[in-house]
């Protein structure tokens, strides 16, 4: 793993979704992106709720266990109504809330103390853990935004985070699915966009996942198909583990087709 701040790098990242639409005409934030129904629009006002979120449990936690109470036990219902009062703005004010939300939950999550546990709507997290879990959704609605827009990203070795939350959380696609997570030990060799090797998991391990950064981020973020990246399994408990791997514990949905996106388009 990179030794790099995850702060400092969740900040990049979302400096990085901020110029992907800062410039766009009101009428280019009604785009249909690849997730089905989803404008621009709403990928960055789930960003905005989610930012909102992180930003309470990490400087008022005993609100924000109040609000995970109140939650419907249905995970689309939620995610719906915490877009709602977003959605609802022009899209300069739901930029402008995307930038407040960010600020908020960046500096909450830099006043956690060293080693201090953050309440999340799954299990509780370590603040470095919880903006990785940031970074996961800035670069899964990120490349949702870049789809629909015709832009090609720029990876960097900040993946390296996000790498390391779907190694740490490689039993939500087992979840998600309401199947038994196996009692086995993956071994991960994932190679970063600098082209360091970023390894998990016992060396003599049977079960092993090999790959690119970005391919396995895409994956695990179900941006794209297993069919279309250059991921390698050993072992039959990797090989399903590929076809299920996400970095997220809501519901699966529906993913990408094989062959949907030219690769160019990464």
């Amino acid at each position: 793993m990179p030794q790099h701040d995850v702060l400092a790098d969740l900040t990049a990242d979302g400096d990085d979704i901020d110029r992907l639409v800062a410039n766009l005409p009101d009428d280019r934030w009604t785009l249909p992106t690849p997730a089905v129904g989803w404008t621009v629009a709403h990928q960055i006002a789930h960003l905005t709720a989610t930012f909102q979120l992180a930003a309470l449990a990490a400087g008022k936690p005993e609100a924000f266990a109040a609000l995970a109470g109140r939650l419907s036990p249905d995970f689309n219902a939620n995610v719906d109504a915490a877009m709602a009062p977003h959605l609802a703005l022009p899209p300069q004010q739901l930029l402008g809330a995307f930038r407040q939300s960010r600020t908020a939950a960046e500096r909450a999550l830099a006043a956690v103390p060293d080693g201090q546990v953050v309440p999340w709507l799954v299990r509780p997290l370590p603040g470095p853990v919880l903006a990785a879990a940031g970074m996961m959704e800035l670069f899964g609605h990120g490349q949702d935004i870049a789809d629909a827009l015709g832009v090609t990203r720029t990876y960097t070795d900040r993946l390296g985070h996000l790498v390391f939350f779907a190694v740490r959380t490689w039993d939500f696609g087992y979840q998600a699915r309401g199947e038994q997570t196996p009692d086995v030990t993956f071994r991960y060799e994932i190679t970063a966009p600098s082209g360091t090797v970023w390894q998990f998991g016992p060396a003599d391990a049977d079960q092993v996942i090999s790959g690119p950064a970005v391919d396995f981020c895409l994956l695990v973020t179900r941006r794209r198909n297993r069919a279309d990246l250059a991921l390698k399994a050993v072992g039959s408990d990797a090989e399903h583990w590929l076809d299920i791997a996400q970095a997220y514990r809501g519901p699966a949905g529906e993913g990408r087709r094989p062959g949907q996106f030219d690769t160019a388009s990464r």
